[in-house]
Order: structure tokens, then sequence, then C-alpha cells
């Protein structure tokens, strides 16, 4: 008989499903009839509402992946390898990858076993030295991404510094360290941020803190030098966690389809179904200034929802935004935006047209853009020379905005 192993998977604390692997690297997950039958039930996502908004309770069994939902709290890329080697699994095993990170996932999701089973069957044949310890090692990096970050909590006695958890959970900021492959990202995520906030985005707590300053690291990432972007974690709060859902999640697509499977108008007209004119319009805000700035990462998980009253979605705070054009020379954007993804082909005729085919009044579409604009340039003007980003960034940004037409408005 095959062995079964099972995964709880808890809301805020209180068990609403599990998910099941039934042997053969098939996975199954299913809501406890609990949650199904009550009407007040707190909402895991719009991944799981039908075209009616009804609970969707049926989902089929995977193969080696987990529904998207829950593929895409795990870590991509060469970080998903690099924990994957820490605790033993193999990478292509989600199951098992959730089995070892589940602790410190983003927004209020928790996932453990079901039996207290430290490791499950079926894991030996991947890692017969699988331990504790290399949980743990695994788990203080466990935010999804790809980028090497990790929770943390600040130091007191330092007053200045943070330090990584132990256990990895419990951490209210994440720690993002300084690129070996891109000089000065810390400072640059920082400078666009900061520009952010002072456009009128909302925008987390954020800090800039010498990798020396940081206890806990990991032995030989200390041999960093530089600086690390910190930001303050929205989905922990002191009443406890806030329950998010980015948007490959809500689309359920896996993180490598995060590029292909949607545009900024199916973003929109999500946003506008379910948050209203507030949230389109911080929606518009940020892709003026993404635009503006010259950031072609903004991939469907770098936009999340937040459910602060447990149940109606609202747009997350900001996260992740880069001036990515001095790294990399790009013209295009991330997604489409409606027609096109060129950033020259982000102007007020391309906003009507994303604003008409998402269902969106026009005017305060095309308004919110415009004032976006004028704040951007007066912001930017008075501003740029007293960050702390790269000279290169300051000088790509200036290059960008004269291609820009949306710029000139």
């Amino acid at each position: 008989m095959a062995d079964v192993s099972v995964l709880n998977v808890k809301l805020y604390g209180e068990p609403i499903g599990t998910l099941t692997n039934v042997g053969g690297d098939r996975t199954l997950f299913s809501f406890t009839d609990d949650y199904i039958n009550n009407e007040s039930r707190p909402a895991l996502g719009l991944a799981f509402k039908d075209d009616l908004g009804q609970l969707i309770s049926k989902w089929p069994v995977t193969q080696k992946r987990l529904v998207p939902f829950f593929s895409n709290l795990l870590p991509e890329g060469h970080l998903r390898e690099y924990l994957a080697r820490l605790a033993g699994v193999n990478p292509e095993r989600e199951f098992y990858l959730l089995w070892a990170l589940g602790r410190d996932l983003s927004g209020a999701i928790t996932v453990e076993p079901a039996d207290g089973e430290t490791w499950p069957p079926g894991l030996d044949e991947d890692s017969p030295e699988a331990t504790d310890k290399k949980r743990e090692n695994a788990l203080r990096f466990s935010l999804a991404g790809v980028q090497l970050k990790f929770s943390a909590v600040h130091n007191d006695r330092a007053n200045k510094g943070l330090t990584i958890p132990v256990s990895g959970v419990g951490g209210s900021w994440i720690v993002k360290l300084p690129s070996l492959r891109y000089e000065g990202v810390p400072e640059n995520e920082y400078s666009i941020l900061t520009l952010a906030r002072q456009v009128g985005i909302d925008v987390p707590e954020i800090s800039l803190i010498d990798v020396e300053a940081i206890e806990g690291l990991p032995e030989g990432i200390g041999d960093l030098k530089g600086q690390a972007f910190a930001i303050k974690r929205f989905d922990r709060t002191e009443e406890g966690p806030v329950h998010t859902e980015d948007f490959a999640q809500v689309f359920r697509v896996y993180p490598e389809e995060k590029y292909g499977k949607a545009s900024y108008r199916n973003i929109a007209t999500v946003l506008a179904a379910e948050t209203g004119e507030t949230g389109v319009e911080e929606f518009i805000r940020r892709l003026t200034f993404c635009t503006l700035t010259g950031n072609a990462d903004m991939h469907l998980k770098n936009w999340s929802l937040i459910y602060p009253d447990k149940r109606t979605p609202a747009l997350s705070p900001a996260y992740d935004l880069v001036s990515t054009i001095p790294y990399i020379a790009d013209e295009e954007a991330a997604l489409t935006f409606a027609r096109t993804k060129r950033f020259d082909g982000y102007t007020l005729d391309e906003l009507s047209y994303l604003a008409s085919k998402a269902g969106l009044p026009e005017t305060p579409v095309i308004n919110t853009a415009k004032q976006t604009v004028e704040r951007f340039r007066d912001v930017w003007e008075r501003e740029k020379s007293h960050l702390p980003q790269d000279k290169r960034v300051t000088e790509a940004i200036d290059r960008h905005l004269e291609k820009l037409p949306i710029a000139a408005v």
C-alpha cells in the first residue's frame, strides 16, 4: 500500500484544509467540511472562487506540483534549489518542499504535518540524511521569490540592527542581501520606494542596513559587504498575521508563467470588481510610476491583494519596486498593458483603451495617470541627487524619461 502523508493547511491558525500525498508524488488538496459550511469563513483567495463568487471545493490531483495557489508560496529558481539542498528535498517535489518550509509563508497561511512527523514517508529516497537541523536552516529563507531574502526581527540591543531568528519563524521584516550580480540593488530599491511614497503610493516602512549589523546570517553569507534592504512585512501586525494573495495565485498560474499568462488590463479588471475605484486608482498610479522609473519586472507575483478584514480584498502596499533599466536595457514592461508592452506605448490612448476593455471609467484612469506624472516630475527633480541610488540609476532614468510620451503630458 502506498505511503499516505497529510499536511494540515491553516488560515489564521485554524485548520481549513489538507494537502494529501497519496503516493507516486500525487497530491490532492481539499477543504474541511467546517470551512466549506462556514458562511462567514475567512477568504483563502480569489483563486478559490468561481465566476458566481462561490467556493470551489473540488480540486484535481496534481503530479509533483501542488495546485498553483500553494506552488506560488514556494521559492523559485536558484533559491528553490539552494533551499531544497539545505532541507534535503528534491526541488521538483513540491509537497515535500512545502513540508519543510510551511511554517513561515506569506500571508496568514501555515502548513504543518497532520500527525507531527518530523519527515514524511517517501523522503528518504531524496535524502537519507535529512535532519531537523536541515529543515530549520531552509526555513530561515522560506519566503517566496527568487532573491536571497528572509524574515528578520529588530535587534533591540542595537536598535538599528536586525536578527535572523534561529527557527526562521516570527520575523516582521524582510531583508534582501546585496546582489552578487548587480551592484547597488538595495540602494536602488530603497530609493525607488522612497520616491513612490512621495508620489502618493502606499509603501511600508523601509530601511537600508549594513550587512555587518545583521545577526544570525547563515555561515558564508556574512562575507557579503555593503548594505542590505529591509522592508516591514505588511502581512505581519501586532494583532497577528494578515492574509495576502499575489496575482499569480489569483489567476491560478504557476510561478514560471508569471510573465505571460495575464496582462495589466486583466489585473485592472479584477481590481475593479473586487476593490472598486480606490484599488483601480492606486493600480494606475503604480503602473504609471513603474513606467516612468523603468521597472521591467512588475510581473504577476509583484502585485498582491491583502485581506485586512479577512474577507474583503484590497490592493496590498507596494513592494519590489526597482528601476531595472540600469542593469538590463529593456524597452518593454513585464506584462502587456492592453495592446502593447513597450514603455513608450504607455500613452493616454493606451490607457483609454485599457479602461474601455477593463470596464473602467476613463476619466479617473486618465486623471490619475496625469497626476502621477506631475507629482513624479516634481519629486524626481527635487530628490534625485539626494537619494542613495548609484549615479548610473539616475542617469538611466533621465534618459528613459526623454523617450516616454506619457512623461510629457
